[in-house]
């Protein structure tokens, strides 16, 4: 699942990249409305993530633009603005929900959860490939539309690589978001999960392979035809 972050204040950026990409989500980060219309013009994106002081503009005016041309995406409002009338003039021009700075990022977290789960947003929230699909909102994987039991690395991995699937997923990337900051990674702890989950994914008959790139990473994509 991809999300468009529209923030000009680096640092900031920085952190709400990083955190979000370790929920498993695939973030674009922009700084400008001229850059935001570019990517979304070229991308379908599940959540924006949309600051109103932007170096050339105010980032509400990217709004219904953003709403023509992706109806089911989650619109969420980044702003210093507390007033109650910028708050009602967010909401009226087309976003879903609105946040004040300063903000918690578990509480951003939140509520992003709780918007691809309302009515209307359910469309987006899967990913699907093979036989194969994980909510990333839901942290849930099923096979065939049944759920199935993972772990919670072998979700954040699966989720990695299903977010760029047909893609090489560097290792670097891998390990930042199937492990922690602070947790101390065994040098060869990467290739043993991924050796694992090739054998579940094979034992479920989920329809996908987890590649390897010598040296680079690893790619997901469903099984060919004739393939075992």
């Amino acid at each position: 699942m991809r999300v468009l972050l529209v923030e000009d204040q680096s640092e900031l950026a920085g952190e709400l990249s990083l955190r979000i990409g370790q929920s498993g989500f695939d973030v674009d980060q922009v700084a400008t409305l001229r850059a935001a219309e570019s990517a979304l013009s070229a991308c379908p994106y599940s959540v924006v993530l949309l600051d109103r002081r932007l170096p050339d503009g105010d980032g509400l005016s990217l709004v219904p633009r953003a709403r023509k041309n992706h109806p089911t995406s989650l619109i969420l409002m980044l702003t210093a603005r507390d007033a109650i009338d910028d708050r009602i003039e967010g909401l009226d021009a087309g976003a879903d929900d609105y946040l004040t700075k300063p903000f918690s990022l578990d509480e951003l977290m939140a509520r992003i959860r709780a918007g691809l789960r309302r009515p209307g947003k359910e469309g987006v929230n899967r990913i699907r490939l093979g036989l194969l699909s994980f909510d990333p909102c839901a942290r849930t994987a099923f096979v065939n539309d049944a759920p199935i039991l993972f772990q919670r690395r072998e979700l954040a991995l699966l989720g990695a690589l299903l977010n760029r699937a047909g893609c090489v997923v560097p290792r670097e990337i891998l390990l930042g978001q199937v492990y922690g900051p602070d947790e101390e990674i065994q040098e060869h702890a990467l290739t043993a999960l991924v050796s694992r989950m090739r054998q579940r994914l094979a034992e479920l008959n989920a329809g996908v392979d987890i590649h390897t790139a010598r040296g680079v990473g690893y790619l997901i994509a469903a099984t060919r035809r004739g393939d075992p």
